[in-house]
């Protein structure tokens, strides 16, 4: 069979070609009219759905199901998923970037089917949507725009997480056509709507409705180039205008002197717009230029993309995009490019003709540019036949070469192979080397997972050495949703297919089986996760309580083992909560040390742990609880009931705990004191400890009642003298301290008294300490004398002892020509006469 060239069917516009590609052929049943359905493609040679127009009357057909569906094919025409539709009349039926469905209903509730088989999650646009209705919407990459019949906008930014806002309220007047433009491609980041209304175009965005100031409307269709560059509008009368999006220049303008409205005004790329009427559609390219195309089997539909437009007939499904710079340079007719050059001469070589080294020879100066074109234009082609010629030629051109790296060459045939494996028609997924390119090869292997392609997708994944986990957990998940097997079986083969292959998440597989209501598969499927982490959140939804405390504790992570804990806390009875942590040692362990967290500050806490201590019957932390409690208290009567209740947890057992309950005895007391010092005199005193109440009764001059404190909790005499030294010290008594230093013992010694008496800054009243200070070291009275400023006292101390070098320090301070110098030298020289 002849192969055609590939130049045949190429349309100049111009400057420029564009070609009509078939891709598939006897796409659709004869008996579907497609002139009855609306239909809407996904972006980069997805899946199209179609729904029947509710607005016309079709005849009866029995082999038709009689409910209406949404119906989702390939571009090869094959059935993937039939949506029952029972949810009223659409106004929207778009998809999203990664292949999302999009269904938008009269009363502004949107479904989000996020695969291919019917599984959606539902939100609604509110706004007063559901009152007033939805008129009509337009979708992008990933969000929407609705336009309501009281001619509010609302905005979706994200299909993921909606959150419907309203924009800048229009002008009053009919709107006869509109579109957007999506935040990727607009100045201010953020989407906005083109609307026609009277005879020119409104801007709207979050903030502001501008009026462009045309005067040559109103249109009945607005298109906007995938760049979002040019905007296209088509008036009532036929004519189209191109002009920039910003609405600063008219490029050209195209009359169809047609008197019916076209179906459709899309853009073919950034070049060209299609113009499609039932069964013909027109291509106009720059300044104007025309390209007809007619097709006998009815009703066309058109499909935009991002390089191009699919054609979808009953009959054939083409696409339609300008031929590109690469492949134009190597077959336009009449060239002499390099790289044409070069496949002629391999055509040359297979013919064994003299004519291939002469070729070679000619471009060997461009031979690297023409092996380099050769490889681009391979990827450009959909014909497999012109696909090899073209890697032929580059594999001849290179092979001449003495150095060329072949990375490009090899990365084009990976590229080739996978795509014609998926353009294959039991697949239906016609990607062009553009589209691919966006769409990446993970977002590839994503839609073949979707239409459940497992075999394909693990082939391709290992071909150009990508992850395949994600594909054998989607497989899983899908084996339990739809697999009619018990769940023994399931899980036996599940596991078979994925024990030891890296990245396997069997939460996720067991997630499925729970939505799914087979919780006992998933229970035995979370036995295969190896990450406590995964496991722990499902097993809580599921309700296994035990389970997931049990496998947090396993897995030695605190923070998890908290994590259980506080979500067990907010749902269990509190006795349901105690049973459940009571048999396991780590978690009580755990409850016990965030309880204690918040102990004195936080009641809930403080409760929580008294609870725990009683049901343990830990008397002892029990009433450890209540004394801490006690001691935050402002009042010494709540305290002392505390102190009580302390008390009595331990009166079980007399011997065992009796010095607790001495020590509580003493501590009930002393607060019973406390209290009644807070009645008669003008201070606080609740509390305070024992010394701390010595203290304040002491500085206050209230001896008697510092004694008697002294007396009923038998503290130490020297604990008590301390107590009332730093007492005296602290209000400045020095008459008292006067008086003291007159005694002739003091229990703690007198050194403390000079020390703290010359700290609070009297050095007379603490030199009088000094004489009374035993056991000092040699030397150690000078220095106190001296610290005192009284160095003819500390002369007279070294001349008893007869410390010279101390005597001559001093004397050499007090110069020797002052009253004083002279004192020190006179007391000095009957003893140190050498000096």
């Amino acid at each position: 069979m002849d192969i055609a060239h590939p130049t045949t069917g190429w349309e100049q516009l111009g400057e420029k070609f564009y070609r009509k590609i078939q891709l598939y052929t006897q796409v659709f049943d004869q008996d579907l009219d497609l002139d009855n359905y609306l239909v809407a493609g996904a972006p980069y040679g997805g899946a199209i759905a179609l729904y029947r127009d509710e607005e016309k009357l079709i005849a009866f057909q029995p082999t038709r199901p009689s409910k209406p569906s949404i119906d989702i094919y390939s571009c090869a025409g094959k059935l993937l998923r039939r949506i029952n539709w029972d949810q009223g009349p659409i106004k929207g039926l778009g998809w999203s970037e990664d292949e999302k469905l999009l269904v938008v209903t009269a009363d502004g509730t949107v479904r989000c089917y996020y695969d291919l088989h019917g599984e959606f999650t539902q939100f609604s646009l509110g706004n007063g949507a559901d009152q007033i209705g939805v008129k009509s919407c337009r979708f992008y990459a990933h969000g929407l725009v609705a336009l309501l019949s009281n001619n509010a906008l609302i905005s979706v930014s994200s299909y993921d997480e909606p959150r419907p806002k309203l924009l800048a309220p229009l002008p009053e007047g009919h709107v006869h056509s509109w579109n957007i433009i999506p935040p990727a491609y607009s100045l201010s980041r953020s989407v906005e709507v083109l609307l026609s209304i009277n005879q020119t175009i409104y801007v709207a965005d979050a903030t502001d409705c501008e009026d462009r100031f045309l005067d040559i409307g109103p249109f009945t269709h607005i298109a906007v180039s995938p760049n979002g560059k040019f905007c296209a509008l088509y008036t009532a009368n036929g004519k189209a205008h191109v002009i920039t999006s910003d609405f600063s220049s008219r490029l050209s303008e195209h009359d169809s002197r047609s008197k019916i409205a076209p179906k459709y005004f899309e853009w073919c790329g950034n070049d060209a717009v299609v113009i499609a009427w039932e069964d013909e559609v027109h291509l106009v390219g720059p300044s104007g230029s025309l390209a007809k195309f007619y097709y006998d089997s009815g009703r066309v539909h058109i499909v935009p993309d991002y390089d191009g437009v699919k054609i979808i007939a009953n009959d054939t499904c083409d696409f339609l995009q300008k031929v590109p710079d690469v492949t134009e340079g190597v077959f336009r007719l009449g060239t002499d490019s390099a790289a044409s050059i070069l496949l002629d001469a391999v055509e040359q070589l297979e013919m064994q003709s003299p004519r291939a080294d002469d070729n070679i020879q000619l471009i060997r100066p461009d031979l690297v540019e023409a092996v380099d074109a050769c490889i681009s234009a391979a990827g450009q082609e959909f014909s497999v036949h012109w696909q090899k010629q073209l890697l032929k030629a580059a594999s001849f051109g290179k092979s001449v070469l003495d150095v060329y790296n072949s990375d490009d060459f090899v990365d084009m045939c990976e590229t080739l192979r996978v795509l014609n494996a998926v353009r294959f028609y039991e697949i239906g997924l016609p990607l062009s080397y553009e589209q691919y390119q966006r769409l990446s090869p993970s977002g590839l292997i994503s839609r073949l997972l979707n239409r459940h392609e497992y075999l394909l997708a693990l082939r391709i994944a290992g071909y150009l050495r990508l992850p395949t986990d994600k594909i054998y957990v989607h497989w899983a998940s899908a084996k339990v949703r739809l697999g009619s097997e018990d769940d023994d079986a399931v899980c036996r083969k599940i596991v078979e297919k994925l024990s030891g292959r890296p990245g396997i998440s069997f939460e996720t597989i067991a997630r499925a089986a729970y939505d799914e209501g087979r919780g006992r598969l998933a229970t035995e499927l979370l036995n295969h996760e190896p990450r406590a982490g995964r496991q722990v959140p499902l097993l809580l939804s599921m309700e296994e309580d035990e389970l997931a405390l049990d496998k947090a504790i396993e897995s030695g992570d605190t923070d998890l083992i908290y994590f259980v804990l506080h979500q067990l806390r907010r749902k269990l009875p509190l006795a349901g909560f105690f049973r459940v942590i009571n048999s396991r040692p780590t978690a009580t362990a755990l409850v016990e040390a965030l309880a204690r967290q918040g102990d004195g500050d936080d009641r809930e806490d403080t409760t929580l742990l008294k609870d725990l201590y009683y049901q343990d019957d830990r008397r002892l932390e029990g009433a450890a609880v209540f004394i801490r409690e006690a001691l935050h208290q402002p009042e010494s009567r709540t305290a002392s009931d505390k102190l009580s209740i302390a008390a009595k947890l331990l009166s079980d057992n007399v011997k065992e705990h009796a010095f607790e309950l001495g020590a509580l005895k003493e501590a009930t007391t002393l607060l019973r004191m406390q209290e009644a010092f807070d009645r008669d005199l003008t201070d606080t005193f609740t509390g305070l400890s024992v010394n701390q109440t010595m203290f304040k009764l002491t500085r206050l001059g209230y001896h008697g009642r510092a004694k008697k404190i002294q007396s009923e909790f038998k503290v130490p005499e020297k604990v008590a003298w301390w107590i009332r030294l730093q007492a005296l010290v602290a209000k400045r008594d020095w008459n008292e301290l006067e008086e003291i230093s007159r005694q002739r013992k003091s229990p703690i010694g007198w050194q403390p008294f000079y020390n703290l008496i010359l700290q609070a800054g009297n050095p007379r009243l603490a030199a009088t300490f000094i004489p009374k200070c035993a056991d000092l070291e040699p030397g150690q009275s000078v220095a106190m004398y001296e610290k005192c400023g009284m160095r003819v006292k500390a002369a007279e101390e070294a001349v008893k002892t007869k410390d010279a070098e101390s005597w001559t320090r001093l004397l050499e301070a007090a110069g020797r020509g002052t009253a004083e110098g002279r004192e020190i030298e006179r007391m000095g020289l009957s003893v140190f006469k050498t000096l």
